[in-house]
C-alpha cells in the first residue's frame, strides 16, 4: 500500500527556514517522479518543486533560489528545504508521487500526480 507522510511544518517568522520531509512506503521514490505542492487558504493547489527519477529538478518561479528539493534513496524520503520564507509561502504543503511509472520528466501539474500525503501546515508571519 502506497503511503506518503509529510512532517516538518510549523510557524516561523519571515526570513526563517524550515525543512519538510516526506517519508514514502509501499514503493521506492527512485522509481517515480516526486513533487511538493502547496495550497494557500482559498486558492488552488500549485506545484512548488518537483524532482525526476534521475534527480532533475524544477521549481515554481516564486520559490527559485529559496527552496531546494532533494531525495534520499536509502531513507526513501523526499525533502524540501525552504529558506528565506515569506508570508505568502503560508500554505498546506503536500508531497506526491507521479502517476506514471518510470516517468522521464517531472511535471508541475498536480493532476499528473496520483498518490498524496495528508499535508503539513507552514505558516510564515511578517
Amino acid at each position: 500500500q502506497v503511503r506518503l507522510v509529510e512532517s516538518g511544518g510549523g510557524s516561523v517568522q519571515a526570513g526563517g527556514a524550515l525543512r519538510l520531509s516526506c517519508a514514502a512506503s509501499g514503493f521506492t521514490i527512485s522509481s517515480r517522479c516526486m513533487g511538493w505542492f502547496r495550497q494557500p487558504p482559498g486558492k488552488e493547489r500549485e506545484g512548488v518543486a518537483v524532482i525526476s527519477r534521475d534527480g532533475n529538478t524544477r521549481y515554481a518561479e516564486s520559490v527559485k533560489g529559496r527552496f531546494t528539493v532533494s531525495k534520499d534513496r536509502t531513507k526513501n524520503t523526499l525533502y524540501l528545504q525552504m529558506n528565506s520564507l515569506k508570508p505568502n509561502d503560508t500554505a498546506m504543503y503536500y508531497c506526491a508521487a507521479d502517476r506514471h511509472i518510470f516517468c522521464t520528466r517531472a511535471s508541475m501539474a498536480p493532476g499528473e500526480y496520483k498518490d498524496w500525503g495528508q499535508g503539513t501546515q507552514v505558516t510564515v508571519s511578517p
